[in-house]
């Protein structure tokens, strides 16, 4: 009987051993998600300067000569795979159902955004006199899917966050179909953009953004057990790859960037803020509550300029300039879009938006 106590204290203090590692496991995961979320626009200053000035600090080491950002250029469609099947994981299946029973409000978001940014972008790329390899970029800039980043602002801001999950699923999804077709019509004169662009850049949106999304949501829709684990460590998986993704394009144009082109800086924060105004005002004249504006708003002026940059050195590998546009917008909507955030949530008291799609269309109250 001592022994059978014995072995069975044994046991105890093994499992209560093996408890503590993975709770400490998991509390260190959720520290470094926290830490890399809540100091994202430093940690993407910091990567990025890192990406611009490699060559000097390593000079007469043994890591001169090798190039970590340059390295990873062929990586970049595998490392856009990695984030949207992060994001897979991460989608909520109550507010994909949300999302599905409230569809015309999504499609609503979705047909403004797509039409409003590629727009803005075709004006302001031909009034800033862009032409090229810039005009391009630009232009590819209006034509993506809103970013993953606007999804942790609107929560940031108060707003509605399953509205904003919705909205960037549904241009995610659709991005294979849309985004070649306003690049084909924004870029008319076809010189910019060939025909045999068009499909490549739908064959990969298909592989690089909507299979890994599908693919990761039904992951831990049929295995339960990794839902847990795939929201905790989905988020610092997705963040960090997009800082990386940005610090390879930033190394990738070293040359260009320091040109220091205060016009294609001025065009671009010109359709941050045109779209932030065009997503408000949307709301506004579609009569949504106060939160749906403010996840509009931020969907709108934020794209997803990662997977632009990553779109633009696929489909133009010979123009790096291509990608620079792209790059640089990452830094104005992350840092306009944080201030706008910031100030929502302590200018505005949240409104509960109740399921019924009536609240979509219900006044604000002021």
């Amino acid at each position: 009987m001592g022994a059978n106590q014995r072995h069975l204290h044994v046991a105890c203090r093994v499992n209560r051993g093996h408890a503590f590692d993975s709770d400490l496991r998991s509390s260190m995961i959720d520290f470094s998600a926290r830490l890399l979320q809540k100091y994202l626009l430093i940690w993407l200053v910091f990567l990025s300067l890192a990406a611009y000035h490699w060559g000097a600090p390593v000079s007469g080491s043994q890591l001169a000569g090798w190039d970590p950002f340059i390295s990873s250029k062929p990586c970049l469609p595998y490392l856009i795979a990695v984030t949207m099947f992060a994001i897979g994981c991460m989608l909520p299946r109550e507010e994909v159902r949300q999302v599905i029973h409230h569809w015309p409000r999504v499609l609503c978001g979705t047909a403004i955004q797509y039409s409003v940014m590629p727009a803005l972008a075709w004006a302001v790329g031909h009034l800033w006199g862009m032409e090229g390899d810039q005009l391009v970029g630009v232009v590819m800039v209006g034509c993506v899917p809103g970013a993953m980043a606007s999804n942790v602002l609107t929560l940031n801001a108060r707003g509605n966050t399953s509205y904003s999950v919705g909205l960037t699923t549904a241009a995610t999804l659709l991005s294979p179909l849309v985004v070649p077709l306003v690049l084909r019509l924004t870029l008319v004169s076809g010189k910019s953009i060939p025909a045999a662009k068009v499909w490549e850049a739908s064959y990969l949106l298909l592989l690089m953004v909507v299979l890994p999304v599908i693919a990761g949501h039904l992951l831990v829709m049929f295995i339960p057990r990794l839902e847990s684990s795939a929201r905790r460590a989905g988020p610092m998986v997705a963040n960090f790859v997009i800082l990386w993704i940005i610090a390879v394009i930033v190394g990738l144009n070293r040359g260009l960037l320091a040109t220091r082109d205060l016009n294609l800086v001025s065009a671009l924060l010109a359709i941050n803020v045109m779209g932030y105004g065009a997503g408000y005002l949307s709301g506004w004249a579609f009569r949504f509550q106060e939160p749906i504006r403010r996840a509009l708003t931020l969907e709108v002026g934020m794209q997803n300029a990662g997977l632009g940059a990553t779109l633009a050195t696929q489909l133009f590998p010979e123009r790096d300039g291509t990608a620079i546009a792209p790059a640089l917008y990452t830094f104005g909507c992350m840092l306009t879009g944080s201030v706008l955030a910031q100030y929502w949530s302590g200018r505005f008291r949240r409104v509960v938006v109740p399921d019924d799609e009536s609240a979509a269309h219900s006044s604000d109250e002021n």
